[in-house]
């Protein structure tokens, strides 16, 4: 009976130190859950405390060596799952967002940004579906010219960004969507953009089309492809991607 009722004493300390923990955990095991807690907490703390998502890369450096990154993230958003905030992954990164159901919440004290126009959104739709796409294959998918002002508006708003040059005569800019645009479009890498079917339910996609139509899916990489080559230092002044450099107060 003592035996007994020490393993249970055993048991139930361990659920009290590790709460996300299945049942059916041996007593063996309680300092493992020691540590498991911890280093919940400490990603838990990480995430909280940043206002803007935090990388993969960022996380793994701040946690001991030697843990499954994998399987802790995948244990915190199972214990978030059915809160008032979720943890969520965006592209390589990750970050606590308000859950799905509950952001009518939030309407009212959502900032209200310009919209975007017709245009844009098409532009911007291209560039996901199509990315690593330029300039002049945009133009080519949408069947009319593309104004600078539209990539502009959707360079500003973070959205879309660019890439590199294509290998190809002129070396024309390439362009792909941002982490910020899967974050805002609540996507957790480019291969969640909607499907053919899923447009044609939202009514996006209505008429008759074209026989054998489909709809592009991106590979989801953000590293160049195999056609583009990175920017030179030149290029970066030309596109106007460096930052500002600074200088004394006689402008020297």
């Amino acid at each position: 009976m003592g035996e007994r009722g020490s393993a249970a004493e055993e048991e139930q300390e361990q659920a009290t130190i590790l709460p996300f923990a299945p049942p059916g955990k041996v007593a063996g095991e309680a300092m493992d859950a020691r540590d498991l807690r911890e280093q919940l907490r400490m990603i838990e703390a990480i995430l909280f405390a940043s206002s803007e998502p935090v990388s993969e890369k960022a996380l793994r450096e701040r946690m001991p060596d030697g843990i499954d990154f994998d399987a802790l993230m995948a244990e915190l958003q199972q214990a978030y799952a059915g809160r008032g905030v979720n943890v969520v992954r965006i592209g390589g990164n990750w970050a606590f967002r308000t859950a799905d159901d509950l952001g009518f919440l939030l309407q009212n004290e959502a900032v209200e940004t310009r919209k975007l126009s017709r245009a844009a959104l098409e532009v911007l739709a291209t560039v996901a579906y199509h990315q690593p796409v330029t300039r002049a294959e945009v133009e080519e998918v949408r069947g009319v010219a593309t104004s600078k002002g539209t990539l502009d508006v959707l360079l500003e708003t973070g959205w879309v960004k660019m890439r590199g040059r294509r290998k190809t005569p002129g070396r024309p800019v390439t362009y792909g969507t941002t982490d910020a645009f899967l974050d805002h479009f609540g996507l957790a890498e480019l291969r969640d953009l909607p499907g053919l079917d899923e447009l044609k339910g939202a009514g996006l996609l209505q008429g008759r089309l074209p026989a054998n139509f489909q709809i592009p899916v991106p590979d989801g990489v953000d590293d160049l492809a195999e056609d583009e080559d990175p920017f030179t230092p030149d290029d970066l002044e030309e596109l106007g991607l460096l930052p500002p450099t600074g200088g004394d107060e006689d402008g020297e």
